[in-house]
This record gives C-alpha cells, structure tokens and sequence, in this order.
C-alpha cells in the first residue's frame, strides 16, 4: 500500500513536471509570437511614414515634370496597395511594388536640375532617407525576432509544442531580386 502511494506521488510529480514545462514553452513561444507581430507593427508604423511622405513628393515633382503621368500613377497604385495589404506578405510584397516605383521617380527626377534644387523636394528627400533608413532597422529588428522564433519552433521539444499549439513559421522580410543590382551613377549631369 505504501509502495503505492509513493508510485502514486512519482507519477504526479512527473506529469507535473511535463505540464510545467509544457507551459513554460507555450509561454515562451506566447512571447516570440508577440515580439515578431511588435517588430511587425513597428515596420508598418515606417512604411506608412514614408507613404504619407510620397503625396508631398508627388505633388513636388508633378509642378515640374507634369508629362511624367504614369511614374507618378504608378507610385499612387503602389502607395495604395500598401495601404490596403492586410498580412506581412502582401505589405512585403506592396513595399517591393512601392520602392520600384520610388526608384523610377528618382530616375525622373535626375532630369530636372531645377526639381533638386527646390528646398521642398530636397526637405521631403531628406524625410524620405530618414524613414528609409528607419524601415531598414526595423526589417532587420524584425528578422532577428522571426529568427528566434522559427529556431525555438525547430528544436526539440519545442517542436511538438509549436505543432500541438499551431505556431506556425514566421516569414522573413527579404530583399527583391532587383534591390540586389548595382545602380549606375551618372554624375555627368
């Protein structure tokens, strides 16, 4: 009988400890899981600094190159599908659409010596580096918290809680194809 209640105490104290840490690393991946959608919101928080900043540079650029309608179009469908992307992979894949779009209006604006030389379009040029580079960090603080997450969602025991819970992989920000091509420069002009 003694013997019993001592196998009895073992089991328990067993199963306790599983369920212990069982719900350690739920809690765990709880807190990964909220670390990436924060690193999420603070990439969109950037990317709608900058497609607030592009109506101004729009209009800037429209007083002085009218004719150039469908790089300006372009950058308004761009900004819109930005707005209206409703996952991390549709705003990564509109961002890729949006800094296309920013890069052909910068090539526009390389002939009118005049526009570079405005104080408006040279401020809201300076905005639009800053956020730039602010989106930059904020990719980057985001793919090292996807990082963590999807390493602790692989290891062992880590992965049958992440399966049993429904964690699921978190996507990388990663950079286009073509952001990986070397811009030409031309200082002639």
């Amino acid at each position: 009988m003694k013997a019993l209640g001592i196998g009895l105490v073992v089991i328990l104290a067993v199963v306790g400890l599983i369920g212990l840490s069982v719900m350690g690393t739920y809690n765990h991946f709880v807190q990964m899981d909220e670390t990436v959608k924060a690193s999420w919101a603070q990439i969109n928080n950037q990317l709608q600094r900058r497609a607030d900043l592009i109506p101004n540079l729009v209009n800037t650029v429209k007083g002085y190159a009218a004719h150039e309608r469908e790089v300006l179009e372009h950058l308004a469908d761009a900004r819109a599908r930005l707005a209206g992307a409703r996952t991390p992979q549709e705003a990564i894949a509109a961002d890729r659409e949006l800094s296309s779009a920013l890069s052909r209006l910068l090539v526009v604006v390389e002939n009118y010596p005049q526009l570079k030389a405005d104080q408006t379009f040279m401020r809201l040029m300076d905005e639009l580096a800053g956020t730039e580079n602010r989106i930059a960090v904020e990719r980057r603080r985001y793919n090292e918290a996807v990082q963590s997450y999807n390493q602790a969602r692989r290891r062992f025991p880590g992965s049958l809680i992440a399966g049993f819970f429904g964690f699921g992989e978190a996507a990388y920000f990663e950079v286009p194809e073509s952001a990986r091509e070397v811009p030409k420069v031309d200082f002639g002009k």
